[in-house]
């Protein structure tokens, strides 16, 4: 199976098929870039309400650039990787100092942005401005992994530069975004993760090494995580007056500048707890 066999059948059935998500209804870079940004590491239904509020308050650049960075992280609240909102905001100053208040149509332009990595870069570029770049997330890499029944670890960046070289070669002339879209919607909605996919909906069964040789769910490979670290530690209520006490987060590392309940570490009773505040 040549790959680029793929190309029609993919693009029929997203045209079919696709989902109506808002900012798929007015496509612009701003509307691209902000969803994208969003929808890393986080549902398509959590993000939809969310989308719509940002860009009701923020619907450009320059508003974007200008917002109360407590405003901006109240906008956000709920999404969680909060350093994705704030990295909006510094690209967004870029975007007016920079660019004119207009996000740049190259994809090399683009990558220098704040929080801006290779998908987000070939998404936008592709989706907002046509230009022939590869889009690769997890979903993307999903789906070529049981077309070609490929074993290399998706975990591994060489896998997904050179995903992103493959994807680059079969990009149909002027329909780089559908393109693109198209396949990251099969892998969001037909050949998905966690089960079976959904191979008897699926355009590009007949193509498909994996689904060949019955094995989809082999499919994609990659190496286990390092076990999560888990921390111990003692959460103080402290009130006074009807107030309750909180503090900042420092400004770099994880949850950076968020607010919470003063805390020791490890697990105390109240014995070490205050002997341990002292």
């Amino acid at each position: 199976m040549r790959l680029e066999e793929i190309v029609e059948p993919l693009l029929g059935w997203y045209a079919e098929n696709a989902r109506d998500l808002p900012w798929r209804r007015e496509v612009t870079p701003y509307r691209v870039w902000i969803s994208e940004i969003m929808l890393q590491q986080t549902r398509v239904e959590a993000v939809k309400g969310y989308f719509a509020r940002f860009i009701g308050a923020l619907p450009g650049p320059a508003e974007l650039a200008a917002v109360d960075e407590r405003e901006l992280l109240k906008l956000w609240e709920g999404l969680g990787y909060y350093s994705r909102a704030r990295n909006l905001r510094k690209a967004a100053r870029v975007i007016m100092e920079t660019y004119g208040g207009e996000l740049p149509a190259s994809h090399e332009a683009l990558l220098t942005l704040p929080g801006v990595g290779p998908y987000t870069a070939g998404a936008v570029a592709s989706i907002a401005f046509g230009l022939p770049e590869p889009a690769v997330d997890g979903n993307v890499l999903r789906v070529l992994s049981r077309l070609t029944a490929d074993n290399s670890d998706i975990a591994d960046p060489a896998v997904k530069r050179a995903a992103e070289r493959t994807v680059r070669g079969i990009i149909p002339a002027g329909r780089a975004g559908a393109f693109n879209q198209a396949l990251m919607e099969l892998g969001a909605t037909v050949c998905a993760p966690n089960g079976p996919p959904a191979c008897g909906r699926c355009p590009l069964a007949g193509l498909c090494a994996a689904h060949a040789a019955g094995n989809e769910t082999a499919y994609p490979v990659k190496a286990a995580k390092k076990a999560r670290r888990v921390e111990e530690r003692t959460v103080l209520l402290l009130v006074r007056d009807e107030l309750l006490a909180l503090r900042r987060r420092p400004a770099k590392g994880l949850l950076a500048g968020l607010w919470e309940l003063p805390n020791l570490p490890g697990a105390l009773d109240g014995a070490g707890a205050v002997e341990r505040a002292r």
